[in-house]
């Protein structure tokens, strides 16, 4: 056991530009936890050694990089399958965000916050490698390593091999975190806030949205905010937001929460590193290609979370079965259904527990 976390951290050392964090240390200290679980627990084809590595954005090589980025603008070329019932959805990208606007109550401060959003990035995961050729796998955004100056960091330097750059200076009060007791009701705006002019995603257009908007924009003609509303990428990378993501942050979070309830109400914070539009609406935000690296970290955590304890922990969820608790419902459990919309079925909650077996065995994967 001892040889293979050795073996696995010195591989995640060769590959890395930055040296492994406290995070990082953990997750590669924990590998022989899964593979115990793995031998008392076999998941057919998939071992520690097939399964799929997701890695983190500066682990990939440039050309890599520009084959994700490429493939996202692919998915953002080809015809919307929701146009239907959002009469602004234009492209396959476009119907991931569709599916977010219309689950957002049900799928946030719930029960399902966390295997639905696996399922859903997983699912997204595939349609770029399925209809864009994408050879990869999606990639994950440490926010340790660029949460002292996001906006100036590899990932949101506006080069070809970012994520695209910030946007211009524009003027706004910053965003609002109801509930918070002040002076936390309110995350000051950084430096941003315009459209998006260098990177891969410069001449993007958003055409869903806005529903809950942090910016003065163009209102949506649709009251569900899925009606037409064309306009640029708007970013503010907020090293605010970021200052509660360093590596320290996340250990915390992994090890001082016990309790599923505990560990996903503290994770369900820090989503407004990326502000703007959509990136700073609640419910349009997957239409910020940075979403799916942020989310993918999320997994990535609670992944780590899991592992931990893995008898104990596939087999807990908590909260309701809706966002907040309104309306009062009951508790959720592993055998309710959660599923993507028109995008795929629904499955039991249990089936979206494990990164390896679940889905019927289709999520076989894990992070370098």
């Amino acid at each position: 056991m001892l040889l293979w976390t050795t073996t696995f951290l010195a591989s995640l050392v060769a590959a890395q530009t930055y040296p492994p964090d406290v995070v990082d240390q953990l997750a590669a200290a924990s590998l022989p936890k899964v593979k115990e679980w793995l031998a008392k627990n076999p998941q057919g084809n998939c071992t520690l050694e097939t399964a799929v590595r997701r890695k983190e954005w500066m682990d990939l090589t440039l050309a890599q990089r520009k084959e994700y980025t490429n493939a996202v603008l692919c998915l953002m070329s080809k015809p919307a399958l929701t146009s239907s019932a959002a009469p602004g959805a234009k492209s396959r990208f476009d119907d991931y965000i569709v599916v977010h606007v219309q689950q957002t109550p049900r799928n946030h401060g719930s029960t399902f916050f966390l295997p639905w959003h696996r399922y859903y990035v997983w699912h997204y995961e595939q349609a770029l490698r399925n209809e864009c050729g994408y050879k990869g796998y999606q990639p994950y955004w440490n926010w340790d390593r660029y949460h002292k100056d996001p906006a100036n960091s590899p990932l949101f330097d506006g080069s070809e091999g970012s994520m695209g750059g910030n946007g211009a200076k524009a003027n706004y009060n910053g965003i609002m975190i109801p509930g918070a007791p002040r002076p936390y009701d309110r995350i000051p705006p950084a430096d941003g806030g315009g459209c998006v002019t260098t990177g891969p995603f410069k001449n993007m257009t958003v055409n869903l949205g806005p529903i809950a908007p942090i910016l003065q924009l163009t209102r949506n003609p649709r009251a569900d905010g899925l009606g037409y509303n064309p306009r640029c990428l708007r970013r503010d990378i907020n090293k605010n937001s970021a200052a509660v993501t360093s590596a320290k942050d996340v250990y915390d979070v992994i090890t001082k929460n016990n309790d599923t309830h505990w560990f996903q109400t503290v994770m369900e914070g820090g989503h407004y590193t990326v502000g703007g539009d959509p990136g700073g609406d609640f419910y349009t935000s997957p239409g910020d290609p940075a979403f799916w690296l942020h989310h993918t970290m999320i997994d990535r955590v609670w992944w780590i979370w899991q592992i931990q304890n893995l008898e104990k922990r596939l087999k807990e969820v908590s909260h309701t079965r809706t966002m907040s608790n309104f309306p009062p419902s009951a508790n959720g459990t592993l055998d309710d259904l959660s599923g993507l919309g028109v995008l795929a079925p629904d499955v039991e909650v249990r089936e979206l527990m494990s990164t390896m077996g679940g889905l019927m065995g289709k999520f076989c994967y894990i992070y370098e």
